[in-house]
C-alpha cells in the first residue's frame, strides 16, 4: 500500500510542479487552489473519510455474522445511497458556487477576474465530488477484503490522467477564448472518473454482486447495517472533519493576507501530505481492518497491541520526515518547485510555510490513525469533541498569530492543534479501553515519542549544519541528494546504537526486499 501511495504521492508532486512552472505563485493559482478545496473538503468530510471509517468495520461484522451475500448487500446499498447524495450535494454546489466563494473569498472581487474565476472553476470541478466518493467506496470495501495497493493505486491514476488531461487542455484553452487554468479543472474531473473505474475489475475479482435484496427482504430505508453505518458516518463526519476545516479557515485568512499566500499554503501543505499520505495513511487504513476484527472478536489485548506497534512506526517514520522537510524545506522545494514562474521568493515563502506545517507533521499521522479507532470501538462522540476543540482552538491560534506571523502563523496554528488534537484523542481511547480491562501502554508510547523526536531532531541539526557548509557550492538535486544521505545514515546509525525497534524493522524490510 505504501509503494502504491508513493507512486500517487509521486505524481502529486508532479502535478504542484506542472503548476508551479505554467501559473507560478499567481492570481490564477490562488483561485484554482480555493475552487478545489470546496469539493475536496467535501470528498474528505463525506466520501474518504467519515464514510470509509463507518463502512469497513460495518461491512467485516454483517459479512463474518451474516454471510457474503447480506455483505455485498450492504456495500451496493452505500454505494447507491452514497453516489445519490452526494450528487445532490454537488449540484448544490454548482448553483449555490458564488455565494460560497462569496463568503471565504470575498477578498478576491478586489482583483479583477479573479472573483468569477474562482467561481467558474469551483462550478466545474464540483463533478468530482461524486465521482471520487464512489471511488472512496470501492476502496473502503476493497481494504475490508484486504486488497490494499489497487485501490491506492487509483490516487496515483487519478493524478497521472488529471496532470495529462490538464496540461493537453490548458494549451487548447486560448484559442477558444478560456483561462488556461480551467483546463487543469476539467484534469480533475477526468481523473477522478478514472480513479473509480480502475477499481471495478478488482472489486468484481473479490466476489462482488450488486444486490439490492436478499431473501431475508430487508428494504433499504429499514436496513440495520446501513442505519448503523449513517448513524457512525453522521458524528464521524465531524470528527473527521477537523483538519479539513482546519484548513478551510486557514484559506479564509489568507485570502486576505496577499497575493500567493493561499498557493504557498498549498504547495507546503502537499509537500506535508507527501508522508502523511504515504505512511499515515496506509498505516491507518492497513491497521482498521486488523483492529475491527480483534475488537468484534473481543480481543481486546490484541488490538491494543495493534494500535501501540502503528502509533510507534508512525513515529519511527514520521519523525525524521518532518525534520527532513524542516530542515532542507528550502533545497526541496527549489529543486521540486522553483522553475517557470516559481520565483526564488516563492521558495523562501513555500519554505517558512512548510517549516512551520513540519512541527505538527507526526501529529497529523497519528490523527489519522486514531480517529477511525474511535469508530471502530462505537465511540463516535470522542473524535466529535476532539474535532470540534481542534476547530475552536484553531481559529483562537489563527487569530493569535496571523497578525504577527502572516501566513506562516496559519501554518503554526494548525500544527499545535493537530498536536493537541492527538493528545486528547489517545486520552479518550485509553479510557475506553480500560473500560475493558486493558491498557494502551501510554508510557511505553511516550517513551518510543521522546526517543525517536530525539534522534529526528538531531539529525536535523546534523543536515542543517552541512547543507549550510556544502549546499551553496552544489547544484539543487545534489544538494537535497547529499542532505539526504546525511539525514537517513544518521537517522538509522543512532537508531541502531539506541536499539529503537522500529527502525530496526524498517532496515529489516529493506534487507529482505533487497534479497
Amino acid at each position: 500500500m505504501s509503494i502504491a501511495v508513493f507512486l500517487s504521492r509521486i505524481l502529486g508532486l508532479v502535478r504542484e510542479q506542472v503548476f508551479a512552472a505554467m501559473f507560478g505563485a499567481s492570481h490564477a493559482t490562488d483561485a484554482y487552489q480555493i475552487a478545489f478545496r470546496i469539493p475536496n473538503l467535501l470528498r474528505d468530510l463525506f466520501a474518504e473519510g467519515a464514510m470509509s471509517a463507518a463502512l469497513v468495520p460495518t461491512f467485516i461484522q454483517v459479512q463474518k455474522e451474516k454471510g457474503i451475500d447480506r455483505g455485498w448487500q450492504v456495500a451496493t446499498r452505500v454505494f447507491v445511497v452514497l453516489f445519490i447524495v452526494v450528487s445532490i450535494l454537488a449540484i448544490l454546489g454548482i448553483v449555490f458556487a458564488e455565494p460560497i466563494i462569496q463568503f471565504y473569498a470575498s477578498a478576491y472581487r478586489s482583483v479583477p477576474g479573479k472573483f468569477e474565476l474562482t467561481v467558474r472553476m469551483t462550478q466545474i470541478m464540483m463533478p468530482f465530488f461524486p465521482l471520487v466518493a464512489l471511488a472512496a467506496g470501492f476502496m473502503a470495501i476493497l481494504n475490508a477484503c484486504g486488497k490494499f495497493f489497487m485501490p491506492s493505486f487509483a490516487s496515483a491514476m487519478f493524478n497521472a490522467v488529471s496532470i495529462a488531461t490538464g496540461v493537453v487542455l490548458a494549451n487548447l484553452f486560448p484559442r477558444w477564448g478560456r483561462e488556461p487554468i480551467e483546463g487543469m479543472a476539467y484534469g480533475v474531473i477526468a481523473g477522478g472518473f478514472v480513479q473509480a473505474l480502475i477499481q471495478w475489475p478488482v472489486l468484481r475479482k473479490q466476489g462482488y454482486r450488486p444486490i439490492w435484496n436478499t431473501p431475508e427482504k430487508v428494504s433499504a430505508f429499514e436496513d440495520p447495517a446501513l442505519r448503523k453505518m449513517m448513524l457512525l458516518m453522521i458524528p464521524g463526519t465531524v470528527g473527521l472533519a477537523a483538519t479539513q476545516i482546519n484548513i478551510l479557515v486557514n484559506s479564509v485568512f489568507a485570502t486576505s493576507v496577499g497575493a500567493g499566500a493561499v498557493s504557498w499554503l498549498n504547495y507546503a501543505f502537499r509537500l506535508m501530505q507527501f508522508p502523511i499520505g504515504i505512511f499515515g495513511v496506509s498505516l491507518a487504513s492497513a491497521t482498521l481492518p486488523v483492529f475491527s476484527r480483534s475488537w468484534t472478536e473481543r480481543n481486546y489485548e490484541n488490538a491494543s497491541q495493534s494500535l501501540l506497534k502503528t502509533v510507534k512506526r508512525v513515529f519511527a517514520i514520521n519523525f525524521p520526515a518532518s525534520a527532513g522537510l524542516a530542515f532542507l524545506g528550502v533545497p526541496i522545494i527549489s529543486l521540486i518547485f522553483e522553475h517557470g514562474r516559481f520565483s526564488h521568493s516563492d521558495t523562501v515563502s513555500t519554505a517558512n510555510a512548510l517549516a512551520a506545517y513540519s512541527i505538527g507533521l507526526t501529529a497529523y499521522s497519528v490523527v489519522k490513525v486514531l480517529v477511525p479507532i474511535c469508530y471502530a470501538v462505537g465511540e463516535t462522540r470522542l473524535a466529535v469533541f476532539s474535532s470540534v476543540f481542534s476547530v475552536v482552538s484553531n481559529l483562537i491560534f489563527n487569530f493569535l498569530f496571523v497578525k504577527k506571523l502572516g501566513f506562516i502563523g496559519l501554518a503554526l496554528g494548525t500544527s499545535i492543534t493537530a498536536i493537541l488534537n492527538s493528545i486528547l484523542l489517545w486520552f479518550f481511547i485509553s479510557r475506553k479501553m480500560k473500560q475493558k480491562q486493558v491498557s494502551t501502554h501510554t508510557l511505553e508510547m511516550l517513551k518510543a515519542m521522546v526517543s525517536y523526536g530525539g534522534v529526528a531532531l538531531m539529525m536535523g541539526v546534523v543536515v542543517s549544519g552541512v547543507d549550510r557548509a556544502f549546499g551553496s557550492h552544489l547544484f539543487a538535486l545534489a544538494r537535497v541528494g547529499v542532505g539526504l544521505f546525511v539525514g537517513m545514515g544518521t537517522y538509522f546509525s543512532v537508531s541502531i546504537f539506541l536499539k529503537l525497534e522500529e527502525s530496526l524493522d524498517l532496515l529489516r524490510m529493506i534487507k529482505r526486499r533487497l534479497g
